[in-house]
């Protein structure tokens, strides 16, 4: 007899892989936009995703510009916690019981008094966010590789001064080809000494390169995609020896053309070698699918049986910071959605 197809939504995860101005929901950011009279492109008004190949540079500024413009009509306070409450609410009906957020407040500095005044604010934001959902919720504060190495060392020092609190760990997104990682040696190194773990992206739009130079001297313990890791079978080895945690972002990664259909993401490669995997929605308003969906990708373009859909789960669970009680809460909760 045929076992019914478990629900994904139903299956208890952790979302490591969310950006703050990506998470937003269309019609908040429609609402917003028509409260600040900004004008929308009809690549984010549409409902459907807007075809971005950033494998080339144009198409990676196009996505760029996508970007900037929806954190354009991010302005006060309670923009700010509406977009958190929002996606924890999404992450909550995803099956997420933990998120780690990713933000740059530089971004959002000049219109919330600051950069100091910016992370207070979503901190703010985080707890009410978690107060109102049950959702878990830590911040990942990350520097943009396209802008000088001085101002990713100011966001680190910023960064630390929360360490041990919400704050969990420091980023680095932004188009690898821009900005190698090894010129942000000093700032992951400041961040690494007030205990915050090294998350910068890699392995997505470059190379095995970038990820071993994320690995090697950035100190990375997770990695934003990883994916092109798979180009290098003993690179692919050594993530698994040392336990690094790939957040693969499958429709992502099919959106912006570093592969061409989700068949191609090399998700069950890095699963078999035993490299932890933790999927991810990325930015859902440019990709338009949350966190559930890539499980679903797993299951129908990949053959993941709800055995390994439920492994994958764990290794989220296991990659996050989220507390023990926390931890054992949700792993409890995929035993039972497996025996279910």
């Amino acid at each position: 007899m045929d076992h019914p197809v478990r629900d994904v939504r139903a299956l208890p995860k952790a979302h490591l892989h969310l950006h703050f101005t990506g998470s937003m929901r269309t019609q908040t950011l429609l609402e917003l936009a028509d409260r600040y009279r900004v004008h929308l492109p009809s690549a984010l008004t549409s409902g459907t995703p807007p075809r971005l190949r950033a494998t080339d540079e144009r198409g990676w500024f196009r996505f760029q510009r996508l970007y900037d413009i929806a954190r354009s009509c991010v302005r006060g306070v309670d923009d700010v916690h509406r977009l958190v409450r929002e996606a924890a609410e999404d992450d909550l009906a995803e099956g997420s019981g933990w998120l780690e957020i990713q933000v740059d407040p530089t971004s959002y500095a000049p219109r919330l008094g600051g950069l100091t005044p910016a992370v207070e604010v979503i901190l703010d934001a985080v707890e009410e966010a978690e107060r109102s959902t049950g959702v878990g919720i830590a911040v990942v504060i990350a520097a943009n590789r396209t802008k000088h190495q001085l101002e990713a060392r100011t966001l680190a020092r910023l960064a630390a001064r929360y360490a041990g609190g919400r704050v969990v760990g420091f980023g680095l997104s932004n188009d690898e080809r821009r900005g190698r990682a090894l010129e942000f040696e000093r700032a992951f190194a400041i961040a690494r000494r007030s205990g915050l773990f090294a998350n910068p992206h890699g392995g997505e739009l470059d190379g095995p390169r970038s990820i071993r130079e994320c690995v090697d001297v950035l100190g990375a313990r997770r990695l934003g995609h990883g994916v092109r890791a798979a180009e290098d079978p003993e690179l692919v080895a050594e993530l698994a020896r040392r336990e690094i945690v790939c957040e693969v972002c499958p429709a992502s990664n099919v959106a912006l053309g570093v592969y061409d259909d989700p068949a191609q993401v090399p998700l069950r490669r890095l699963f078999e070698a035993g490299v932890p995997v933790a999927l991810g929605a990325d930015d859902p308003l440019l990709f338009g699918s949350r966190l559930a969906a890539q499980y679903e990708i797993a299951r129908t373009a990949q053959g993941f049986t709800d055995e390994e859909l439920a492994e994958l789960a764990r290794q989220s669970i296991r990659g996050s910071v989220a507390p023990d009680e926390v931890r054992d809460k949700l792993l409890a909760g995929v035993d039972a959605w497996l025996a279910g």
